[in-house]
């Protein structure tokens, strides 16, 4: 289930965001983190399972038809069981008036679905 992030899920996310390769180091990390909390484009969603907090998807929002997802990151103890594909296709649900793109970092990931014949 899609959820939004709110500061009591900092940890967590910068976490979750770090599996990110441009995230890796700390203070770029808290930036993008702050980015989230601040600007009223950029979103941040959580993937919660049960009661576990295990992905993350973040968007900046580019107008009024674009959405860019940022981020896509999944606790690798729950990769390969499809969790990126879901948030994608949550986030696609929540802006279906929009155009949901990926950029040069998640780029691959939206490939990745494409190929696999999976909604995405």
């Amino acid at each position: 289930m899609l959820i939004r992030y709110k500061k009591s899920f900092e940890k967590i996310a910068m976490g979750l965001l770090s599996f990110m390769p441009a995230e890796k180091d700390l203070k770029q990390l808290q930036q993008t983190v702050k980015q989230y909390e601040t600007a009223d484009d950029w979103q941040l969603f959580l993937w919660k399972q049960e009661e576990d907090i295990i992905g993350a998807i973040g968007v900046v929002l580019k107008g009024d038809e674009l959405v860019e997802v940022q981020h896509i990151s999944v606790n690798p103890s729950h990769r390969q069981q499809g969790v990126g594909k879901r948030m994608v296709n949550a986030v696609k649900d929540l802006y279906k008036n929009k155009s949901v793109v990926p950029n040069d970092e998640t780029e691959a990931f939206f490939k990745k679905c494409k190929s696999d014949n999976k909604d995405c």
